[in-house]
């Protein structure tokens, strides 16, 4: 089935990542949050939403944002990140801000992010994250790919083990077009 927003490539990577994240990471028995954070893994699903700021212009736009991590045990000790990350980004690249239309870009990307603690705080945290991947611009006479770069700087206010809630800053680059930055405030759910 063809989602009526999505062009190009998009459709059948939104169907893969939103079918394989209800078998991944199935637990065999109940697991506690506490045996969880002793096993130094976690799985993370987030949605974001909020607009860009194009650069010239401060023009807003939409961004759209839906995707998964896994804490890695083996990385906690890692300067760069301790969470592999898959995302998938819409962009409206038109004239309506906040509206769908023919130009937009669809962007799949791998990222790494790196949680930090603050001290004398369990109620918020931090992280950086980097992320790496394909963009497609959608609008034109032909789809045109790209390579996509960003850079994330943020907080996690967390209600408890398994929801919290992200505010975000990231700095975007395409190639062939102007850097950005993007503003997201989003709902996370964690296993």
């Amino acid at each position: 089935m063809k989602l009526p927003i999505f062009r190009g490539d998009a459709s059948p990577v939104l169907i893969v990542l939103l079918s394989t994240m209800g078998f991944a990471q199935t637990p065999q028995q109940p697991v506690s949050a506490e045996s969880a954070a002793d096993s130094g893994t976690s799985t993370d699903f987030y949605v974001m939403f909020g607009s860009d700021l194009i650069r010239p212009g401060l023009s807003p736009k939409a961004n759209y944002n839906i995707g998964t991590g896994h804490t890695c045990k083996f990385l906690k000790k890692n300067p760069i990140g301790d969470e592999l990350t898959f995302a998938y980004t819409y962009e409206n690249g038109g004239s309506h801000g906040f509206l769908h239309t023919d130009y937009g870009s669809h962007t799949e990307a791998l990222g790494i992010m790196k949680n930090f603690a603050i001290p004398k705080t369990k109620r918020l945290s931090a992280y950086t994250w980097v992320q790496g991947g394909i963009t497609t611009m959608t609008g034109n006479v032909g789809v045109q790919n790209r390579f996509y770069n960003g850079e994330s700087l943020g907080a996690i206010i967390h209600f408890n083990d398994r929801h919290s809630i992200w505010i975000q800053e990231t700095f975007n680059k395409v190639v062939t077009v102007p850097w950005y930055t993007t503003t997201c405030v989003g709902y996370t759910r964690s296993w």
